[in-house]
């Protein structure tokens, strides 16, 4: 995690948020960590659709158990 002094990040906050990295920046006033500053995680939402055939492809049978059944019976 990148680290930088709070005079520093005073200067530069627009910028470091702009490029912020994912595991965030570690601010620090003489060398002892204050705070840290971390993305927020996106929502679930933009998940959706992002692996298709994850659970139902083609060959799997990973939910099946095996039994063939007939719901008319």
């Amino acid at each position: 995690m990148q680290s930088i002094p709070v005079s520093d990040f005073r200067q530069q906050c627009l910028s470091l948020i702009d490029h912020l990295p994912p595991e965030g920046i570690l601010i620090t006033r003489r060398g002892e960590p204050v705070a840290r500053l971390l993305p927020v995680k996106g929502s679930c939402a933009e998940l959706i659709g992002s692996a298709p055939d994850l659970l139902y492809g083609n060959d799997d049978d990973l939910l099946s158990t095996g039994i063939r059944w007939n719901a008319e019976s």
